[in-house]
């Protein structure tokens, strides 16, 4: 059995490569067959798992794979030389984006700068931060009306017409990369708007489209799945199928009603949505975050999260990615604990390859559970249980997004502290939503179901306590809050984010419940539109936002003189004394970097003994030192004021 199969696969492989390189016209063919021969196999077998079920014989399978491969020497040669050149660069070096020099900016276009063509005039601000890497979030053309932020897409060849144009595009990405800056675009993987031409012609009848969606007659195999299925909006949007009176049928609605979860059972479905990646990548695009990765497969008796299926999907993508776009790098974004992140990255063999990147929402989350508590118990478990990267992948550090900061993802974590986790987790989502005399000025978003702990929104400077500043004290201590979150974001490993605004500490957009589509999801509180008059006014290095920005660009610049901080290098927690401190080595070829960071509202004092019996290496007469103010070493000790920062590194890098 296992030899025939693998006879089948094997000649599976051949004939698609042999089709393939005859499709192509690409002067480039023999890195081309080298790179089908080491990601076909993947790519096939994945397939095969997936979908030869679905076909009457074998030869039908192989039919549809040819056609697949196709699609895929089609994409290949309308890829512009510009593209072709940057494929064979990053090929030659594949972990091109887990360098100390990379660095993320996200925004929406919008309201970042009115549309595409507006975003050209940021770049010299974007590249006097030093980013590498831009996520717009989504621009492609969406549903009317409401539509979740864009994610409601109604057409993936299309930008949303109020942004521009593909021909806007194009010309965004070039402009972009002679910047040295990669865009990365959503690409909604799990769902597509009711407006959408799929769900269109399956409203009007269409079986052959009818079959890209999940739906069904009566309620009896929903209610058998909402047994064991989450709610993501059960304030707005409770349940997880819609009524289309139109097919006369219950349709598989996870998100939102108006969007329709596209069937992966379906090889068509593949096949299209390999195919928009392949089109949007050829306009440019350099990086994709693949948005609700954990949702693609369906079974029953379980949350229909984290399939094995739904790896295999990822893994295809990254193959044919791989095959015809080396070039281009897939981000998962899967909001899951950290023991369920591993299988979005690979394994650490390298033999299992899926996205090149995953958020660490874990991380992000417990750092600011660090501050609230002014305790670092749970963020250091976090930390300790971070699983090591396979080869050339990356975490991706952040510290607010576009999204809420979902506490939940801290239960596993939480649990193996002790105590009452649900009282925790509940304690810290009502201080940052104000309550309980907090510094925060931020709002509690839905909770993903009834006993789950409710979600925070807001921006990183009013989380911080800066709208709530009276004193100058006051609005000191909630920009070292800020810059010390950031500081852990640079230092942990990885491609650390800054949310649009944050570099300004803009606040949050407290109007959103004026605009009739927004009103409904507080999420909107943290997407402002960036602020002006701010922006000039930072760049007064005296004002309370030109202080943060200097200040964080600070630390930006340091970030990219020390090697250690690359993603791959070694991380490791300092045991001390003091429940409000943590201490973290990044280290690599016998340089360290020592971050000690105090997340509490008092001033620490670190025995520079203590330090050394931790750290051997360290000999602080020849170290250097970024602090926050003045936190000089003072005789044995050194003192770190509160919320705020220390690193020590090597003498010989500080300039």
């Amino acid at each position: 059995m296992h030899s025939a199969y693998t006879s089948d696969i094997a000649s599976l492989v051949h004939a698609c490569h042999e089709r393939f390189l005859n499709s192509t016209n690409i002067v480039l063919s023999r890195d081309i067959s080298a790179r089908f021969d080491e990601h076909g196999q993947v790519l096939f077998a994945s397939l095969h798992r997936l979908y030869a079920q679905r076909f009457v014989s074998h030869q039908e399978f192989t039919n549809w794979c040819l056609q697949l491969t196709a699609r895929m020497a089609v994409r290949l040669n309308e890829r512009s030389d510009a593209l072709l050149i940057l494929d064979q660069k990053r090929s030659k070096q594949p972990d091109w984006f887990t360098s100390q020099n990379m660095l993320g900016y996200c925004a929406y276009a919008d309201r970042f700068a009115g549309n595409l063509r507006g975003i050209n005039e940021k770049i010299p601000h974007l590249r006097s931060l030093g980013i590498s890497y831009l996520h717009l979030l989504p621009f492609l053309k969406a549903r009317t009306g409401e539509n979740d932020g864009g994610f409601a897409v109604s057409d993936f060849s299309q930008v949303e017409p109020s942004l521009g144009t593909m021909a806007d595009l194009n010309q965004l990405t070039a402009a972009l990369r002679t910047a040295g800056i990669s865009l990365c675009s959503d690409l909604v993987l799990n769902h597509v708007a009711d407006d959408h031409p799929w769900a269109i012609a399956a409203r009007n009848g269409s079986d052959e489209y009818r079959d890209y969606f999940y739906h069904y007659p009566d309620r009896t195999i929903p209610d058998q799945f909402e047994e064991t299925l989450p709610q993501i909006f059960p304030q707005v949007a409770p349940g997880n199928f819609t009524y289309i009176e139109a097919m006369r049928s219950w349709v598989w609605t996870t998100f939102y009603p108006y969007q329709w979860d596209l069937n992966y059972s379906n090889p068509a479905v593949f096949a299209e949505m390999s195919d928009a990646m392949l089109h949007l990548a050829n306009q440019g695009i350099e990086a994709f975050r693949l948005d609700s990765t954990a949702f693609l497969w369906k079974r029953t008796g379980t949350n229909c999260m984290n399939q094995p299926e739904a790896h295999l999907i990822l893994q295809c993508l990254r193959a044919i990615a791989a095959i015809v776009t080396p070039g281009v790098l897939l981000k998962a974004e899967a909001i899951v604990p950290t023991q369920d992140l591993p299988p979005y990255l690979g394994d650490l063999h390298g033999r299992k390859k899926e996205c090149h990147i995953a958020y660490h929402s874990s991380l992000m989350a417990g750092a600011w559970v660090a501050m609230a508590e002014q305790n670092v118990s749970l963020l250091s478990e976090v930390i300790r249980s971070t699983p090591e990267l396979p080869p050339e992948t990356s975490w991706l550090t952040y510290v607010r997004c576009h999204d809420d900061i979902g506490w939940n993802v801290l239960r596993p974590e939480a649990s193996q502290l002790g105590g009452d986790v649900q009282q925790r987790l509940s304690t810290v989502s009502r201080f940052y939503a104000g309550l309980d005399n907090s510094f925060a000025s931020g709002a509690s978003f839905q909770a993903s179901e009834p006993s789950a702990v409710h979600g925070t929104v807001g921006m990183a400077s009013a989380l911080c306590g800066l709208q709530k500043a009276r004193s100058e004290e006051e609005l000191q201590a909630a920009l070292k809050r800020m810059l010390l979150l950031y500081g852990l974001t640079l230092s942990f490993g990885g491609m650390p984010l800054i949310y649009m605004g944050d570099e300004i500490a803009q606040g949050n957009d407290d109007h959103y419940t004026n605009e009739p589509a927004h009103r409904l999801d507080s999420r909107w509180l943290h997407r402002p539109i960036w602020d002006v008059a701010l922006a000039s006014q930072s760049v007064n290095e005296t004002s309370c936002n030109g202080q943060f920005l200097k200040s964080l660009k600070s630390l930006l610049h340091l970030r990219r003189r020390l090697p250690q901080l690359a993603a791959r290098n070694h991380r490791q927690l300092l045991q001390y004394e003091d429940p409000s401190v943590l201490l973290m080595l990044r280290d690599s070829d016998s340089q360290y970097v020592l971050f000690a960071g105090n997340f509490s509202g008092t001033e620490k004092i670190l025995s520079l003994a203590h330090l050394q019996k931790l750290l051997p290496a360290l000999n602080i007469s020849h170290s250097s030192l970024w602090k926050n103010n003045d936190c000089q070493p003072a005789d044995d000790t050194l003192r770190i004021g509160p919320w705020e920062q220390i690193w020590l590194f090597p003498l010989s890098q500080s300039e």
